[in-house]
């Protein structure tokens, strides 16, 4: 199975695991709740499930920098009121999974940045499995999708 590190609190707006019905996810999803694209330097030519690691680490700046970027779209201020506090996401090991379906150059949403954007589908949280990452695409043995 393969696997993508992701640093929080990216990772939870990926995966949102406070999210639980279908319903919600595709409301969410509609109003740029979920972050639907990944930003990469690099292209991924990989296609198919995607397990989600959330980094080890996830530094003071990395949080306001996440803060700073939803502050900086209207779509996106919503959010604010549901992230959670730094404190609470969780780090060093598997949060979620999506189907990676397209790496693109470009994308619509408000989420993408690039150069790259890893276009996720299907993205949903998983019981965390504690795991130690690694940089780009990595595999994963004895955890699959759910």
């Amino acid at each position: 199975m393969k696997a993508l590190s992701i640093r929080q609190p990216w990772a939870w707006l990926i995966t949102r695991p406070d999210l639980t019905t279908p319903a919600e996810r595709a409301a969410a999803l509609e109003a740029h709740g979920i972050k639907p694209v990944e930003n990469r330097t690099w292209e991924m030519l990989y296609r198919g499930p995607l397990l989600i690691h959330a980094g080890q680490t996830m530094t003071r700046a990395d949080y306001s920098a996440c803060i700073l970027f939803l502050q900086s779209d209207e779509r996106l201020r919503p959010l604010l009121h549901v992230l959670p506090a730094r404190h609470e996401l969780q780090l060093g090991g598997i949060v979620g999974q999506a189907d990676v379906v397209a790496c693109v150059r470009a994308h619509e949403s408000p989420w993408f940045n690039g150069p790259f954007g890893v276009v996720l589908h299907n993205a949903k949280s998983r019981e965390f499995v504690p795991l130690k990452g690694a940089l780009g695409l990595f595999n994963v043995q004895g955890v699959y999708p759910i």
